[in-house]
């Protein structure tokens, strides 16, 4: 009994320290990604545990895995830096987008359920409640896209595109930043919408590699004039 009392306890505190893990990456990610955080300068580790309240090594931990996704690098003996827009990047981000999303979005228009067409339609119901590039637009706008890619049941092109969409968040907001843009956004979003509703394949498939391609053209001039 006294072994089995242990156990429970175990697992419950790694259930804990997983959640605490999770909900520190979601906070710092956040932060990152609605540009809270500077690029040109070491995040203050000391600063930011003492201001969410933890230690330094769940934090740490935390960081270690937004290495991973992408949005920030180490280096050695200077710690965490948030990694700056790149054309690069963004090349690179939104061509393999440009090969996964189509299809996947194609597939799943033709897979979704009543409940995951309801999430797709709330999905772009938030967005539209955003003031223009303000904060939290990106993850509206990931949270959007992945409502229309979720459905086509294949996980590991999920889990891929669930990553690309989190580098491409500041990206987003990037795009969003000349006036008007967020409403060519919109009508391209409630075109997908209607689309993907009617259940065509097609015309999804077409519109969304469009709405790419489109986002990644437009952030090869900015991106250009931001480096001259």
């Amino acid at each position: 009994m006294a072994l089995k009392l242990t156990k429970a306890r175990n697992t419950m505190n790694s259930i804990v320290i997983r959640n605490l893990s999770d909900q520190l990456v979601d906070l710092v990610r956040d932060r990152i990604l609605a540009g809270q955080v500077p690029v040109d300068q070491a995040i203050r580790q000391d600063a930011l545990a003492s201001e969410l309240g933890v230690s330094k090594i769940p934090l740490r931990e935390a960081l270690t895995r937004l290495e991973q996704e992408g949005l920030v690098r180490s280096q050695a003996n200077r710690g965490f830096f948030v990694r700056p827009l790149s054309s690069d990047e963004a090349e690179e981000v939104y061509a393999l987008r440009l090969k996964l999303e189509p299809d996947a979005a194609a597939l799943a228009a033709a897979n979704a359920t009543d409940e995951e067409r309801a999430q797709a339609v709330a999905a772009l119901e938030a967005i539209d409640t955003m003031s223009p590039n303000g904060d939290g637009v990106g993850a509206l706008n990931r949270a959007f896209h992945l409502a229309l890619i979720r459905p086509a049941g294949q996980s590991i092109t999920t889990q891929l595109l669930e990553r690309l969409h989190v580098m491409s968040d500041r990206y987003v907001r990037k795009h969003l930043e000349p006036l008007g843009r967020d409403e060519r956004a919109n009508a391209e979003h409630d075109e997908l919408l209607k689309l993907w509703l009617d259940r065509d394949k097609k015309g999804v498939a077409k519109s969304m590699h469009a709405h790419i391609k489109k986002t990644i053209v437009d952030l090869r001039r900015q991106l250009a004039s931001t480096a001259d």
